[in-house]
């Protein structure tokens, strides 16, 4: 299993961040690699169970993400089961009179001969997506607040 992680600072209370990741058509317009966000249902817990499309190297793979976790203005967790198979973590801690967004994502690459030639490449492609999706939420947010006042 192999783990990625970043945080960003985001001028913005965490309801504002938590709400807005809550509507899972906005991780698509923040991550760059999710598309095609269907079949929403609500679950028992708050959370959402989805299907989306995860593009990795140019190669889409039809993802079903399960939110196992739903903890309003706190945590979601979903487990993603696709080619690649893992868990999306989101914490939400208030900082500075903002929201720390912290996102981390542990994913297992299925085949041994494919690991070790992939991993070093998955590990650095997600932690740029990662970072980029954040730096997208932290824009969209930040600008959302301007817009308002």
């Amino acid at each position: 299993m192999t783990s990625v992680s970043e945080s960003i600072w985001i001028d913005t209370p965490v309801e504002t961040a938590f709400e807005y990741l809550d509507d899972p058509y906005n991780h698509a317009e923040v991550t760059p690699s999710v598309t095609n966000v269907q079949n929403v249902d609500r679950l028992d817990n708050g959370g959402k169970r989805l299907d989306c499309t995860y593009t990795m190297a140019g190669v889409g793979l039809q993802t079903e993400l399960k939110q196992t976790v739903h903890e309003p203005n706190r945590r979601m967790v979903f487990d993603m089961y696709s080619g690649i198979d893992g868990e999306l973590d989101l914490e939400f801690t208030t900082v500075n009179g903002g929201t720390e967004v912290t996102y981390r994502a542990k994913y297992q690459i299925p085949s041994r001969v494919l690991s070790a030639v992939v991993k070093p490449f998955a590990r650095r492609y997600n932690e740029r997506e990662l970072r980029t999706a954040l730096e997208n939420l932290k824009q969209r947010l930040e600008l959302e607040g301007e817009s308002e006042e």
